[in-house]
């Protein structure tokens, strides 16, 4: 990936945060020539995704530092494979060593559970979607993260998709209105409207809309309104949607599933930074 200077800044901040004046312990205890080579080791299995942030992190606390991958964003490991390997001073090894790790655990994280969602509606038409739960600051590498993991982004933002949720057609007063002064306002970008039950579905079939949110439907009303759609529209289902039941809802015919745990609740994947030679 290339690394927007949106994305370096968060690195700079995230050192700023991290290291300050100076890291005290590494400065008092180790000389300042000694060299470390070390080892970035997933310690469970996964998806890994960041691995250029990572590079970025040393990089930025230390342009003499070498970063070399041992696997490529994307890729699935077990528990003991070696990600990465990193050789430079000790003091900046040391110093970058948490701020890369969090990146890289927590990106990684959102790929692993990603994939599992993938892989659980493996065999259906159904897409697994991002949405805009992420953190603040760090949704282009959190999409990023869905995309290593085989999940594929909505929209990145309020700019860049027109999507009319209920709020919007509450204050506008009809779903009809809404998606029309829309349409008008926004001819290319794509539109997607928020239906509640079976009649606003019908509804907004009769619209120019591109895609139909179906919001908290329960499993009998998505295959009603698959039925009621009959292709004309894609369905895209949110709203609730766990592992346990993602398969169910992918085995409706939905085109798309949106899953908001993807970025606010993955785990991260365990890895650490390993010395292995001085």
């Amino acid at each position: 990936m290339n690394l927007h200077p949106a994305i370096l800044n968060l690195i700079d901040l995230a050192l700023a945060e991290d290291i300050g004046p100076g890291d005290v312990t590494s400065e008092a205890v180790l000389p300042p020539d000694l060299r470390l080579r070390a080892h970035i080791v997933a310690k469970q299995a996964g998806v890994v995704a960041g691995l250029p942030v990572a590079e970025a992190v040393f990089r930025r606390v230390d342009p003499s530092v070498h970063f070399i991958p041992r696997v490529g964003d994307g890729a699935r490991v077990e528990a003991g494979t070696v990600l990465a390997e990193v050789e430079g001073p000790a003091r900046s090894l040391l110093a970058a060593e948490r701020t890369a790790l969090n990146f890289l655990q927590r990106l990684s994280g959102i790929a692993t559970l990603t994939r599992r969602f993938v892989d659980a509606v493996a065999g259906t038409r159904a897409v697994i979607l991002d949405t805009r739960k992420t953190h603040p600051g760090h949704r282009a590498l959190e999409k990023y993260a869905v995309r290593m993991g085989g999940g594929q982004n909505h929209r990145m933002g309020l700019y860049d998709m027109v999507l009319i949720k209920d709020n919007h057609i509450a204050a506008a007063g009809s779903i009809t209105a809404a998606v029309r002064r829309a349409r008008a306002a926004h001819p290319d970008l794509l539109v997607e409207v928020e239906v509640k039950n079976l009649d606003e579905l019908r509804e907004a079939l009769e619209l120019p809309v591109d895609r139909i949110m179906l919001d908290n439907f329960d499993l009998e009303g998505i295959r009603a309104a698959v039925r009621i759609a009959a292709g004309r529209v894609p369905l895209e289902v949110s709203g609730g949607v766990t592992l346990e039941r993602v398969a169910e809802l992918a085995a409706t015919g939905v085109d798309y599933i949106s899953v908001g745990a993807l970025t606010h609740s993955a785990p991260a994947l365990d890895i650490s930074m390993d010395v292995v030679d001085k």
